[in-house]
């Protein structure tokens, strides 16, 4: 039995889920023409009380969109040194927007507004403009963790009195309310765009969705064009966020139960240093030569993610049943590094 727990976006669709890809009416959404399309944008906007929405390909292109459509030259992005934005775009900030960067060494990737405030740059000519807070939920090398809606509240109030753009990148938002025990409507008016992937814990194959200002929103279209993401009969894929919206957010929670019961068999493992504190789908622990133990775990049918030269990652996901995790720990407690 293979046991692959390097992302959630490993995960294939389901055959009802395949089933509603099928049965979708579609357009050309580059017309603007695809029903399917504009039902999952609009959805997913009032899910989170927000004006409109846009479909995108991925997480990337959502944050790059708004990164650009937020900016100009000479601006600069404040954000977390351990984000997705920095860590995982290759530069996209530099390379769409022509921007610069200023980097907080937030908990496990949450900055605070003490955190931001320092960084904001005085109105001189020879520093850039501080114009945009990026926010990641949860924060992925952080191992999953989580703002609250206290902590996302009072980072946006003081952007809002200091005139700064925030933005969410949202990748694992479900996973993050689901853990909070909260609904998207309780972050409503906290940001200025919101990015939601869907082809990550909620299982659909490809998607997210950038949410914003109808304003907004018409100028990340143009932007989404010229980055090669306007699609055509791309209703087909937004049928499957759609039923990924409708079916699987209730999943997560078991996700996260998974998730513990993993991170729980490697606290009691000797060549493990440390596991990070889990509060959803992701495990992220110490060893000695993470790309070594991978590989030895591979060898055993456990797929992992090397993380860093000493991290190794874990993320349970829609796929992983109750016996892959007993499996996996039966390996992990007979395992010898």
């Amino acid at each position: 039995m293979l046991i692959d727990l390097r992302s959630d976006t490993v995960t294939k669709p389901s055959k009802a889920m395949l089933e509603a890809m099928m049965m979708a009416p579609v357009g050309d959404d580059v017309f603007g023409e695809d029903p399917t399309v504009h039902a999952l944008e609009e959805k997913t906007a009032a899910m989170f009380g927000m004006p409109a929405g846009l479909f995108c390909p991925s997480g990337t292109m959502t944050n790059q969109i708004a990164v650009k459509a937020h900016t100009q030259p000479l601006d600069e992005l404040i954000c977390d040194k351990i984000c997705h934005i920095y860590n995982y775009e290759a530069g996209g900030w530099a390379f769409h927007s022509g921007i610069s960067i200023r980097l907080t060494e937030g908990e496990r990737g949450k900055m605070t507004v003490p955190q931001i405030e320092e960084l904001i740059l005085p109105d001189f000519d020879w520093l850039p403009n501080t114009r945009m807070v990026a926010l990641e939920n949860t924060v992925n090398k952080g191992g999953g963790s989580v703002y609250t809606i206290a902590e996302m509240r009072a980072i946006s109030d003081f952007c809002r009195e200091r005139k700064l753009l925030i933005h969410l990148d949202g990748a694992r938002i479900f996973n993050a309310l689901t853990a909070l025990g909260k609904r998207p409507t309780d972050m409503h008016g906290m940001f200025d765009s919101i990015s939601v992937c869907i082809s990550k814990g909620l299982g659909a194959p490809v998607g997210s969705v950038l949410l914003g200002g109808k304003d907004f929103i018409k100028k990340s279209r143009k932007i989404r064009k010229v980055m090669g993401g306007g699609m055509r009969q791309s209703g087909l894929l937004a049928a499957a966020c759609i039923y990924a919206l409708d079916n699987n957010i209730q999943y997560l929670k078991a996700d996260h139960q998974k998730a513990k019961q993993l991170a729980k068999a490697l606290e009691t493992c000797q060549w493990v240093k440390r596991v990070l504190p889990v509060e959803t789908n992701i495990v992220i622990f110490e060893v000695g030569d993470s790309a070594k133990i991978s590989l030895a775990l591979a060898e055993k049918g456990i797929r992992t993610s090397p993380f860093s030269p000493t991290l190794v990652r874990m993320v349970t996901h829609l796929d992983i049943s109750d016996e892959m995790v007993g499996n996996t720990i039966a390996v992990l407690n007979n395992f010898t590094a």
